[in-house]
């Protein structure tokens, strides 16, 4: 009897978190875009570069291929501490560039913080739009962003996907992965009018938000830093799903690994730090765009949570003899609440019925994943690193 209840109840916060993913799953139904206006807003197409010189020319020659009048937005490339020709790529690919040499102050939030204070201070655009280095976008991209923009939003981010789907198991994974934590959580959030929060790439800012509350976000994981400071200030990000932006990710494990780590690291960092703040702020407010912002960086990654739960489940199919009886239905539907996510990501990945396929990679996928917990433990990385791609497709 104790051995259930002990059982049972380490799987009630298990539980918990997956019925919030399998909620938002089933309220992951395709929004209508609002119709696109007439051209009016000027933006301001924002590339941090960090040696990228074997990407920045695609990079910048997508965002001029966008529909939307020339005359009415700029690409502007930061060469922040490069030691390659990413600044020579870029202007001949026709980007404006503005290099940054400041090896102390290293980071793409710093390199960020650089090209807002001087479009702010330029006074052109009315919108400031981020796209990384490595990545093509959808030709609808300023012009759903505008509708936005102009229907009153303040932050938008559009769907950011895996450019390299079919470069290696990981990055097939990725790719579904991405759906569900991308895609599938964000449109949830929209139909909610809850903020999506930040991913990185493909987001963008209004010029009077950027004035009234300038990003504060250094660490290495500065675009999820920044949407939770826009959640305190009360500012919803909104998710334009109709527009994409597609990154590539890293293919070798090497690589990976190095990728992976400092996104892990960086969220188990800025959940020590807000956490607390953010259910206290909630509760106080009765903010729920606050304490969905508070779930979501609670929920641990999908590798971790299979791996708790399918632990759990095994531990308590082992116990029966010893009366549990309650504890392996918990644990079970919490794997059925995770799967049903799952397969809301796979569905929206586009992936097709060889996706499915791909997912029995996902036992070595979360086992590669649970080594990085092991890796120099406790040492975040603070500086920006170019990750190392190779086989793109």
């Amino acid at each position: 009897m104790w051995v259930d209840l002990i059982l049972a109840l380490c799987a009630l916060p298990v539980l918990l978190a997956s019925f919030y993913l399998a909620a938002l799953a089933t309220l992951a139904r395709r929004l209508s875009p609002p119709a696109a206006p007439a051209p009016r807003l000027r933006f301001d197409l924002l590339v941090p570069a960090h040696d990228e010189e074997a990407d920045i020319g695609d990079t910048v020659s997508s965002l001029f291929a966008v529909h939307y009048p020339l005359q009415l937005f700029r690409v502007i490339v930061v060469a922040d501490n490069c030691s390659d020709r990413t600044a020579e790529r870029a202007r001949m690919a026709g980007a404006e560039v503005m290099i940054r040499d400041e090896p102390e102050y290293r980071g793409k939030g710093y390199a960020l913080t650089h090209a807002f204070h001087h479009s702010l201070a330029d006074g052109f655009a009315d919108v400031m739009v981020v796209i990384d280095a490595d990545t093509l976008v959808s030709p609808n991209l300023l012009s759903a962003f505008s509708a936005r923009f102009d229907a009153g939003a303040s932050a938008v981010q559009a769907d950011y996907g895996v450019r390299n789907p079919r470069a290696s198991w990981r990055t097939r994974v990725m790719t579904i992965g991405l759906a569900a934590f991308h895609g599938v959580r964000s449109v949830a959030r929209e139909r909610l009018g809850l903020s999506c929060g930040l991913r990185g790439n493909g987001m963008g800012f209004s010029r009077e938000l950027l004035r009234t509350h300038p990003p504060q976000a250094f660490s290495i994981v500065e675009d999820l830093e920044y949407g939770l400071q826009l959640g305190y200030a009360g500012v919803r990000v909104q998710y334009v799903q109709e527009a994409t932006v597609r990154g590539h990710m890293a293919v070798t494990g090497r690589a990976s690994r190095s990728q992976r780590r400092r996104w892990e690291l960086g969220r188990q960092a800025l959940m020590r730090e807000h956490l607390p703040r953010l259910m206290t702020q909630a509760w106080r407010r009765r903010d729920r765009c606050l304490f969905d912002l508070a779930m979501d960086l609670m929920v641990p990654a999908l590798g971790q949570l299979v791996t708790i739960t399918a632990t759990g489940l095994a531990l308590s199919l082992l116990a029966r003899p010893l009366g549990v009886v309650a504890a392996p239905f918990l644990w079970a539907a919490a794997l059925v609440g995770i799967l049903v996510h799952v397969l809301r990501g796979w569905a929206s990945s586009g992936a097709g019925i060889s996706g499915l396929f791909d997912l029995l990679w996902a036992p070595a996928y979360i086992v590669w994943k649970l080594t990085l917990r092991f890796k120099d433990k406790g040492q975040t990385p603070t500086e920006w690193v170019r990750t190392t791609r190779r086989a793109r497709l």
